[in-house]
């Protein structure tokens, strides 16, 4: 029976380049999915309303999620069998929440902070243009970054080694979660991005059967579940042409991409599907 590849992967830093945001050195590999007529499944920390413009960039339909897994959004009709949970969110998506109301994190994430005394910086005490400053982004990507439901992202100013896990562990008293990606930390309930592509693999195996291979791919700790999750993990390299140390460790058998950012990625999944690379 032919294997049905699903691929679920991180973006930035992983098919986005760290400092241009562009996918265009993916582009091989993006060609490659689409003739085999597989999914691409965005699993990242951004926002719906960041995904979406990307989505047309690239010319897909596939279902993605946001916010570190706040949320699953499925096209409307993808699946031909009603998923529980989903909501309509719009005229063309359903929408599954998983997360925790970002209101709810932003008071835990307060309390964390002053009772360790340690100073942060969340989105949500940033402008559009501090966030624009801080990430690189555009002032409209920017905006659009803020838009956020179930996930927030923030910055620890106290420069200690031990700021950030001693601020990790007031955040599991409240009861919640914290994360490290490529640029910011991040607060969240018990949703994680492995939780949703879970989620979406029984879904997936659902409707193609039993023949559903899953590969997935990511460059930081934020990224530990979604490999976990997955029948074929793979590490992209960090800037500079490093792996993160403490992904490499958190999940055995991860594969090595070859490579930084989108050159990596289109390496290690042009490498899987059987095609040559330059």
């Amino acid at each position: 029976m032919p294997v049905h590849w699903v691929f679920f992967t991180d973006l930035d830093g992983t098919l986005l380049d760290h400092a241009d945001y562009r996918w265009t050195a993916a582009r091989g590999a993006l060609a490659a999915i689409r003739r085999r007529g597989s999914p691409l499944v965005i699993v990242t920390s951004k926002s719906r309303a960041e995904v979406l413009p990307l989505l047309r960039d690239l010319g897909r339909r596939d279902p993605f999620v946001v916010e570190n897994g706040g949320a699953i959004y499925l096209p409307a009709g993808y699946f031909q069998f009603r998923v529980k949970g989903a909501r309509r969110a719009g005229r063309d998506w359903q929408r599954v929440p998983l997360g925790t109301p970002r209101r709810k994190l932003l008071g835990a994430l307060g309390r964390a902070a002053r009772r360790t005394g340690i100073r942060v910086w969340g989105f949500a005490q940033m402008t559009a243009g501090q966030v624009a400053a801080a990430t690189g982004l555009g002032l409209g990507e920017a905006r659009r970054a803020l838009r956020r439901e179930y996930d927030e992202p923030f910055l620890i100013l106290d420069s200690g080694a031990r700021a950030w896990p001693r601020l990790r562990r007031e955040i599991r008293r409240e009861g919640l979660r914290a994360t490290r990606g490529s640029r910011f930390f991040h607060i969240l309930g018990a949703n994680d991005k492995g939780v949703a592509v879970r989620h979406l693999m029984r879904w997936f195996r659902r409707a193609r059967g039993a023949h559903v291979r899953t590969v997935g791919l990511g460059d930081s700790p934020n990224d530990v579940a979604l490999l976990r999750a997955v029948d074929i993990p793979i590490l992209v390299a960090r800037p500079g042409g490093r792996y993160d140390s403490e992904t490499l460790a958190a999940v055995p058998g991860v594969r090595r991409a070859g490579g930084v950012g989108p050159q990596g990625w289109d390496r290690a999944v042009r490498a899987l599907l059987g095609e040559t690379t330059k």
